[in-house]
């Protein structure tokens, strides 16, 4: 007897010294396993854990126990630590992420238990308050699955004193083909190149053409879709201002916006966002810059397009999950919080905040013009696009093809068909 009680003291000091060991694991990233009553966490990055500390605040005004830890990561970090905790069964894991648009769709598609039905919960009362690529991207099987954020609507930013003195007028820039023929007399008149583009690391400029023509790098039933007919148009025109001598080379994000900074090039077509870089980093410069809607592929054509953007998910990990909707959908839908949120330069999806005096107001770094209202005109035209699980091999494809195309190494057709048949072999 004395040795089976034996044996069953050892047993228990185990049990706790496990529990014990587990409950700290859990706990060191602010782990969602921890059911700390009114307390909730989330991981996030540089510029939105501002944003999310002040809704805290303003939450805590109508609900005085609540606590929330924000976790400050790295962005590659938290899809390092997001992935790995997923295929841990949730361990790990906060009660709130941070998700751009680019991954969400993978992440639901890998692991479609992670994320919290937030439909479920009542978040499709305020769907309509949000614009329909943003909600789409959300959703799978008619429900939502997080609360979107920011966006990226795009618009092409420009230095009105080379137009002026080029004598270009940005209204009368309608289509691609116009913007090429303007880049040209802007290089004759003040020999600037039209555009900084990093032809061999990134296909950000055909991301936005493709989406502009409602699709990407796959199609609505997640065909490879290199070898369609927007890419093709997309392509050539990249090619045409390679061509005609308008594309200053930036290799890497830095070059692309010292060539801003320092005068190098007339426009830079974007996401809203630039906007912030552009004030900081090039304060010289104030009252010199513009913005237009991008070019369409035909007269008439879509001039709405995003590039960016990103959203927020409760993980079903979480033992606050009540709590947690609680907060985001305050987050999602107050004025306030939005507002919050353009001060940090992201710009809010929430489309009750668009006749804010912010967004109408006229902009002085911006030759005056009230460039918030014309981003905020966009969004309901803003195509919805499959960005699917494969979207990372996807674009590492697509940019070996641009590449080939814009060395001379191959023709469109023979680089992008290359691409779709490597992309199709690492995806099977």
């Amino acid at each position: 007897m004395k040795k089976v009680a034996g044996r069953i003291s050892l047993m228990l000091i185990l049990i706790l010294v496990l529990g014990a060991c587990s409950s700290s694991d859990s706990s060191s990233e602010g782990s969602a396993g921890d059911g700390e009553g009114n307390k909730v966490t989330a991981w996030a990055w540089n510029i939105n854990v501002p944003v999310l500390e002040e809704a805290a605040k303003k939450f805590k005004e109508e609900n005085p126990d609540f606590e929330l830890e924000v976790v400050e990561l790295g962005r590659e970090d938290v899809y390092s630590k997001l992935t790995t905790g997923l295929q841990a069964g949730g361990k790990g894991l906060p009660d709130i992420i941070l998700v751009e648009d680019d991954r969400v769709q993978g992440y639901m598609e890998t692991f479609p238990d992670a994320f919290v039905n937030v439909s479920d919960k009542g978040f499709d009362e305020s769907k309509d308050n949000f614009p329909t690529y943003k909600t789409e991207l959300l959703s799978k099987d008619g429900a939502m699955y997080g609360f979107p954020f920011d966006g990226g609507p795009t618009g092409v930013f420009y230095r009105t004193d080379y137009f002026e003195e080029a004598g270009v007028n940005a209204d009368d820039i309608k289509t691609w083909d116009d913007f090429i023929e303007a880049g040209k007399k802007i290089k004759d008149a003040t020999g600037k190149a039209m555009l900084g583009l990093d032809l061999n690391g990134d296909d950000g400029l055909y991301r936005m053409m493709m989406t502009q023509q409602g699709t990407f790098y796959f199609d609505d039933e997640k065909n490879v879709n290199f070898t369609s007919e927007e890419s093709k148009q997309a392509s050539e025109k990249v090619k045409m201002m390679k061509e005609a001598g308008l594309v200053k080379e930036t290799v890497g994000w830095d070059a692309w916006i010292s060539a801003m900074a320092q005068g190098e090039v007339a426009t830079a077509p974007s996401g809203a966002w630039l906007s912030g870089s552009i004030t900081q980093q090039a304060k010289d410069t104030e009252g010199n810059w513009g913005v237009f809607k991008l070019p369409a592929f035909e007269e008439d054509g879509n001039r709405a397009s995003n590039l960016g953007g990103s959203n927020y998910v409760i993980t079903s990990a979480s033992n606050n999950q009540d709590l947690a909707y609680d907060f985001m959908e305050f987050f999602s839908t107050n004025d306030d919080v939005q507002l919050t949120a353009m001060d940090n330069g992201l710009f809010p999806t929430l489309n009750t905040i668009y006749e804010n005096e912010a967004f109408t107001q006229d902009v002085s770094f911006f030759s005056n013009q009230p460039i918030w209202e014309l981003f905020a005109s966009e969004m309901n035209d803003i195509p919805s696009v499959n960005f699917t699980g494969n979207y990372a091999i996807a674009s590492d494809e697509s940019i070996k093809a641009q590449s080939e195309v814009m060395n001379g190494k191959k023709s469109i057709e023979e680089a992008y068909k290359a691409a779709e048949d490597r992309l199709k072999n690492r995806i099977q």
